[in-house]
């Protein structure tokens, strides 16, 4: 409930751009949870109360953090046109809401029902592993939500969509890549008093990790695409293809699973991401039609494609090693040299992106 308290004034922040506020109160908000957890279940040794204690200290001091925003803006008056059109709005994503639970949940319990304890959690050590596209995923949404909502109306607006999509695929293709060819390399950094970013015991799930950062790539594109959902609010094709993603994940996590465990899993998270992005571009070029870089975006694809065959045939062969890595990172860099992306391009997305309300 207090949560729900602080989602419009944080709404309201990222509409105002004012980034270093929002940041401070995020943060802030994951320094008390955190905090109190730590406090509680290492020094009074409480159990799993300590996190719903936590949770809720962090939540209201985020709702007092926000108090000035709530109370500056608050108004007593019921507008019932502009309630009628939220709740037309908003209600679609109410079973959009379940259904995009299933796709990020879903996947563990089956898991674990067609296999074993140990199985699941090697997956799920492993999952974690894509939080490196999970959270630029995350910052690019905090920063394009309010952008495409205060550049619709112009008339450049597809124009820069269309570029918006570009740069995200491209910096999301070199994290995928980045990530996959050195993630063995990089859970062995002993980070805190020799221990690694995840115990050696679950390393053999590593396999994993490229598929579900593609998956969060794809979960990106598709909140790219989902732009004219909101802009034309035709929010009632929202649940239709997310719903359509949980089937598809559910379907395949156990057609897949009994058949190659845990990368079954992967691939069913995948294959559900992917199914959304290209439902939500199908749908919204039927009424908010983009021309996007398609060459460009091929091009992207392409070199992760080359440079994903290169590794797999280094892998199985026998021959990865960490110079031949660099080397498939540099052809990486090469083929992407075909693009020929513009410094003024990029300048002028950045400041667009970054530009304050006036």
């Amino acid at each position: 409930f207090v949560d729900s308290l602080c989602v419009i004034p944080f709404i309201k922040l990222r509409l105002e751009r004012k980034a270093k506020k929002f940041v401070f109160f995020k943060l802030t908000n994951i320094i008390v949870n955190v905090s109190l957890n730590l406090f509680l279940i290492l020094k009074l040794k409480w159990g799993i109360e300590a996190v719903f204690v936590s949770n809720l200290a962090a939540s209201f001091v985020a709702f007092l953090l926000l108090s000035p925003t709530i109370i500056k803006s608050l108004k007593f008056k019921i507008q019932i046109n502009l309630l009628k059109r939220l709740l037309r709005f908003g209600l679609p994503y109410f079973p959009a809401g379940l259904a995009g639970m299933l796709i990020q949940g879903i996947d563990r319990p089956i898991l674990t029902y067609l296999t074993d304890l140990r199985t699941s959690g090697i997956y799920n050590a492993n999952y974690k592993l894509g939080i490196f596209m999970m959270l630029f995923v995350n910052m690019f949404q905090y920063a394009w939500q309010p952008f495409f909502l205060q550049n619709a109306s112009e008339k450049n607006a597809k124009e820069i969509f269309s570029k918006v999509l570009t740069y995200f695929t491209l910096i999301a293709a070199g994290i995928l890549i980045v990530i996959s060819l050195f993630i063995d390399n990089i859970v062995q950094i002993p980070i805190y008093q020799g221990h690694a970013i995840i115990n050696p015991l679950y390393w053999s799930g590593l396999n994993i990790v490229p598929i579900i950062l593609l998956g969060y790539m794809f979960n990106g594109m598709y909140q790219i695409f989902s732009a004219g959902i909101f802009i034309k609010e035709k929010s009632i094709y929202v649940p239709i293809i997310t719903s359509i993603g949980a089937i598809v994940n559910i379907a395949l996590n156990f057609l897949l699973i009994p058949l190659i465990g845990i990368t079954g899993a992967a691939f069913a998270t995948l294959a559900s991401y992917l199914v959304m992005a290209i439902g939500y571009f199908a749908v919204t070029q039927k009424f908010y039609k983009i021309n996007y870089e398609y060459d460009k975006i091929g091009k992207i694809f392409l070199s992760v494609f080359i440079v994903g065959i290169i590794y797999y045939t280094q892998l199985i062969g026998g021959h990865l090693n960490l110079g031949n890595k660099f080397l498939m990172l540099l052809l990486f860099v090469i083929l992407l040299g075909i693009l020929k992306i513009g410094k003024e391009e990029i300048s002028f997305l950045k400041k667009r992106l970054l530009k304050k309300r006036t």
